[in-house]
This record gives C-alpha cells, structure tokens and sequence, in this order.
C-alpha cells in the first residue's frame, strides 16, 4: 500500500462552489446544487491538459460536499467505460473507467474495507497500476536471478 500514499492529488477548484476559484460562493447544504455540471466542466479541462501537456490531476470527491443524488448524477452522466480494475494492496482498490477515455472514478479502501479516498483521477493510466522504476529494476533482477537458476519457480510473482 506503500504507491497508494505517494498518488499526488491535486483538487482543482475553478468553477467547483466553494472552491479556491471562487472565493466566498459555497454549495448548498446538502449537496453541490449545479456543482456537478462544474466538475464536468472542470474534468473536461483536466482532460485538455492531460492530452495537451501530459499532466495527469485527480479531483477528491471526499472533500465536496455531494449529497447521494449528486453522486449518482455524477456516475450517470459520466458513464461507465470498457476497463474495471481491482488492486489489492493493504485493502481494496477498485478503478473503473468512465464513458470518457482518461477520467476514471478510484475508490481506495482500507484493509477494513473503510472507505479512504475516493476520486476521479484524469490521467492515461491510473498511478496505483504503473509500475515504478524502482520496482521494475527489482524485477528485472528477480528474473535474472530464475534464469540462472533455470525453471525452477517460473510462474511465481515476486
């Protein structure tokens, strides 16, 4: 769970109620009132950069406050895409692509099955299933190591 803490987030608030864009406007109690047509709006952008700059951000939904229907109007009318993964590492993570290519709705629980973070990462791939280089350096040599030691083991995640 060690990649799970080190995921930058970065909480764009332009056009979110609330938010550092807009001074002192907040939502209504109870839910985002029309923040939901302003996440859209600023996951488009997001997207921009993703595509225009190679700049991956992800928005907390934890920290707006969305009431159920918003939530579920946020699924609706981002959709759901082609690609569902699950990582187990500490506790659950699961990421499910959105109808549009790049936003994907991450939900990361704990090793209770508490739910700790919960976003909408924009990014080509999801940061918690990209390998570091770190990581494959040791795999690199942990492959090594089987072919010397010839078959023995293959097949064996390390």
């Amino acid at each position: 769970m060690s990649r799970l803490a080190a995921i930058p987030i970065r909480i764009e608030g332009a056009g979110i109620p609330g938010g550092p864009a807009t001074g002192s406007v907040h939502a209504p109690t109870g839910g985002l009132g029309d923040g939901v047509a302003a996440i859209l709006a600023e996951l488009a952008t997001l997207l921009e950069q993703l595509s225009e700059r190679q700049v991956a951000a992800a928005i907390d939904l934890r920290s707006l406050p969305m009431s159920p229907e918003d939530r579920d109007e946020l699924q609706r009318r981002l959709g759901e895409g082609e690609v569902q993964a699950s990582v187990h590492a500490g506790g659950l993570s699961t990421l499910r692509e959105t109808s549009f290519a790049g936003i994907w709705w991450v939900m990361h629980r704990d090793a209770q099955g508490e739910l700790i973070a919960e976003l909408l990462e924009v990014a080509h791939v999801p940061q918690i299933l990209a390998s570091t280089s770190d990581e494959a350096s040791a795999a690199a040599s942990a492959l090594r190591e089987r072919i010397s030691a010839g078959s023995a083991g293959v097949g064996r995640r390390q």
